[in-house]
This record gives C-alpha cells, sequence and structure tokens, in this order.
C-alpha cells in the first residue's frame, strides 16, 4: 500500500504555495514568457523576491476566480486581457 503512495507521488508534481516562474507558468498552463509580461504589467498578481519574480498560489487563484468571474458577466468575450491606456 505504501509503495502505491510513494509511486502516485511521482506521478503528481508538488504545487508549493509560494511557486518561481516556470512552477506558475505550469500551473496556469501559459508559457513562461507570457506570464513573465504579464507579471511586469501588473496583470497577475506577483512580487520579486531579489530579482526574481515569485508568485503565490492561493493568489493566483483568487485572480483566476475574479477573471472567471469578469469573463461571465463581460459583454465582450473576445477581450482576454483588459488594455492600459497610452500615456
Amino acid at each position: 500500500m505504501r509503495s502505491n503512495a510513494i509511486r502516485s507521488n511521482l506521478l503528481v508534481p508538488e504545487v508549493r504555495e509560494v511557486m518561481d516562474i516556470r512552477q506558475a507558468s505550469d500551473y496556469l498552463g501559459i508559457s513562461s514568457d507570457t506570464l513573465y509580461k504579464y507579471a511586469s504589467e501588473g496583470f497577475v498578481p506577483a512580487f520579486k523576491l531579489g530579482n526574481r519574480w515569485r508568485f503565490k498560489r492561493s493568489r493566483l487563484d483568487e485572480w483566476m476566480d475574479r477573471q472567471s468571474d469578469q469573463h461571465a458577466a463581460s459583454a465582450d468575450p473576445l477581450q482576454k486581457k483588459p488594455v492600459r491606456p497610452a500615456f
């Protein structure tokens, strides 16, 4: 029984509370380059630890919930990302 539990842990990657950009991009199902851009623009909740982006899983989950709620209520279903005004 114990060997089955160990084997199942090898198949499922561990999802940590604080993730680096690679782990977070895998979690969200987007490329690292896209996530880096979104973090730099403030579109996704992220913070820097030193010079590296970090992402809290719980904050990303909350953000995804808000995004799905906004998408459901949106009049324009094709808009994927808010457009920032040019200055």
